[in-house]
């Protein structure tokens, strides 16, 4: 019977099939420290089994971070602020690989010394059994070589094979010449049976333990040790093969089990990373010109980042893949989201220019008597106002009392010309069309700029006096449709200042038609948000959140509609 060292263990199966350590998140100072930390443990195994992997990570990192600061191409004569930290990697990688070729070479040369012991081993077995002596003299000599031979470290993987099989010929030579004693013949089969049997045992209990991947570890080195053992006499030879193999059969089966599930788990967390790297690029190749729409999805982003780090590995051959390919996603994402507000502040730049040269032509009419003509020009400078684009809230407020300030000099003279009762009236109208115009300026930072400037503009708009009756309700709606607009998507935060703009309204159905027109542009401002949206076929959750809103509004809408008809009717039955 030919006894296979291991007729289940599959072959293509490595036992150091062992999860590798993930460096993608560490920084580069982090990564050279830990690299410094393994050449410190002279754990040549942990350094064999990591430095490549730190290398590749520390010049990913590298290059993602020299993108990010603007390094990644230094222009001539500058220093690169990352060549120190490059350079101490590269001297501890240079150690790594000196103390690497050294240990290999002591490792040829021990596993040549090896050699070359076993072959002198095999020679005393050849000596042994030219030897004309009693075999109760020569059997403890051949014990004794036998000893030896186990002890006797590893050799060179090419010549294993044909030392094994020298080897083994000169031992079944010699339980050939044992078989003219069969009483020695005899104690060596019942020796080597306890030794199997002993090797059985610990196989036994290896099939017990909860950690398949090290009890598979341990069940080599028992085959290595089974493989030493000499024959056991013809009756127990199958039996206790057969008990050796089924311990082995059930470690394997373990083995193979495991690693099939984690398998399935690996491609689980693939599929589940690849559907993230589509949410993102499908995000990517959305249109966006709104910097709302920009907040929210680097919100939806930064929690599928969260989300990603739940995730489990994939294999190690799709690991690294699939996270290049998110990290390639999101990096492009916020470098379009950077583009844009680069833009915008050209853009805003640019609309700083533009209105400091209206300021210009506006103090170059302030001291004209021609009134009409002027006025009309100034009316013309004002629409072109507010056709241009906003500015930075920081240069916002300045330019425009600059503007202002040429505009009402100019009026004031008019009207001083003029005289007359409604000319104070006139002054309040202007006013309050130059506050609208500030309106529509204004753009807001978040929630608490929006706020208290929804408060200002209201305490300043009620401090104006009243203006020409005939403008009166035109002025009031323009008021009101310019707050609705600016601060429509500020309303929970602005909403407990809304009560005050609502006093101004001449009746209840005055506020139910105000509360009307703003449920009216929150529809459709949250219709025109979906419209970013409707390239990407993974932002689903955020189109079912708008949906909702809008449906729930056109609820309301339909309510207030109801109620105004009701005031209606009401009024009518009272006439």
């Amino acid at each position: 019977m030919s006894e296979d060292l291991n007729p289940i263990a599959p072959q293509e199966q490595s036992v150091e099939q062992e999860e590798t350590i993930d460096y993608s998140n560490k920084g580069l100072k982090e990564l050279t420290d830990i690299f410094q930390e393994l050449l410190d443990s002279e754990d040549m195994q942990q350094q064999y089994k990591n430095a490549e992997a730190l290398k590749a990570a520390f010049y990913k990192t590298l290059r993602r971070e020299k993108l990010a600061s603007g390094a990644a191409e230094i222009p001539e004569g500058e220093l690169d602020p990352f060549a120190e930290i490059e350079r101490g990697f590269k001297e501890l990688y240079s150690q790594y690989k000196e103390r690497r070729n050294a240990f290999l070479k002591e490792q040829e040369i021990k596993k040549e010394a090896n050699y070359n012991s076993k072959l002198s081993i095999i020679e005393e077995l050849k000596a042994l059994l030219e030897r004309q002596e009693d075999v109760s003299q020569t059997f403890p000599l051949f014990r004794e070589i036998q000893n030896k031979w186990r002890e006797v470290g590893p050799v060179a993987q090419n010549k294993v094979k044909d030392l094994y099989e020298t080897y083994q010929h000169y031992v079944e030579m010699f339980y050939d010449y044992l078989k003219l004693n069969r009483e020695m013949r005899d104690l060596d089969f019942k020796k080597n049976l306890e030794i199997k049997e002993e090797l059985c045992k610990k196989a036994e209990e290896l099939s017990q333990r909860e950690n398949v991947v090290e009890a598979f570890r341990e069940l080599q080195k028992l085959h290595e040790q089974w493989k030493e053992i000499g024959p056991v006499d013809a009756a127990n030879r199958e039996s206790i093969w057969e008990r050796f193999k089924a311990a082995t059969s059930v470690i394997n089966k373990k083995h193979q089990a495991y690693f099939e599930e984690q398998k399935g788990k690996e491609k689980e967390n693939l599929e589940a990373k690849s559907n993230l790297c589509e949410k993102v690029e499908e995000f990517v190749k959305t249109e966006i010109k709104d910097s709302n729409v920009w907040n929210t999805l680097s919100k939806e982003i930064e929690n599928i980042q969260k989300e990603w780090k739940t995730i489990g590995y994939a294999s190690k051959k799709e690991n690294q893949k699939v996270y290049d390919r998110f990290r390639a996603a999101c990096d492009e994402f916020f470098a379009r989201k950077r583009e844009f507000y680069n833009e915008f502040k050209d853009k805003m730049q640019d609309n700083v220019a533009k209105k400091i040269e209206l300021c210009e032509k506006a103090e170059a009419l302030k001291d004209s008597e021609d009134w009409k003509a002027t006025s009309d020009a100034l009316i013309e400078l004002q629409r072109q106002w507010k056709e241009i684009g906003p500015v930075t809230r920081k240069k916002s407020e300045q330019i425009w009392k600059r503007f202002r300030a040429a505009c009402d000099e100019f009026y004031n003279r008019r009207d001083a010309h003029r005289g007359g009762s409604n000319a104070e009236q006139s002054e309040n109208l202007r006013k309050k069309k130059e506050l609208i115009a500030e309106i529509n300026e204004f753009v807001a930072e978040g929630k608490e700029s929006a706020r208290e400037a929804f408060k200002e503009f209201q305490e300043r708009w009620n401090s104006i006096g009243f203006v020409p009756i005939k403008e009166k309700e035109n002025i009031q709606a323009e008021f009101r449709n310019a707050v609705n607009e600016k601060f429509a998507q500020f309303r929970e935060s602005a909403g407990r200042y809304a009560s005050r703009a609502e006093k101004g309204f001449k009746s209840e159905r005055d506020r139910l038609v105000q509360k009307y027109l703003r449920k009216e542009q929150d529809i459709a401002t949250w219709e025109n948000n979906i419209g970013f949206f409707a390239k990407s076929k993974n932002a689903e959750a955020l189109l079912e959140n708008l949906r909702k809103e809008i449906e729930q509004a056109k609820r309301d809408l339909a309510e207030l509609e109801a109620q105004i008809k009701e005031y209606d009717k009401k009024q009518e039955e009272q006439q």
